[in-house]
């Protein structure tokens, strides 16, 4: 179907788009549009490539996920002396 839409073809619709929207609007056209099918694939397909993430890069841990990261630390830091003995 979209197979023969080619370089003429796509400048043509620039062209158009730009004498619709004007080159100040086309910007923010784009990012709502993109804004738009972002979301529309993650309510598809229910990912969520908005995860918050800390310093390092990694997903950020949630309260409770932080509480049990913690314990587990000072439990090792605990065992850890007893080891050593």
């Amino acid at each position: 179907m979209f197979s023969s839409i080619g370089p003429l073809e796509i400048i043509l619709v620039v062209v158009v788009l730009l004498i619709i929207f004007g080159p100040k609007r086309l910007p923010s056209l784009g990012k709502s549009l993109g804004t738009g099918m972002r979301e529309f694939k993650e309510s598809i397909t229910g990912e969520d490539k908005h995860e918050q993430t800390d310093a390092a890069g990694r997903p950020a841990l949630t309260q409770a996920q932080a509480q049990v990261d913690e314990r587990q630390q000072s439990q090792a830091a605990e065992a850890a002396p007893e080891q050593r003995g």
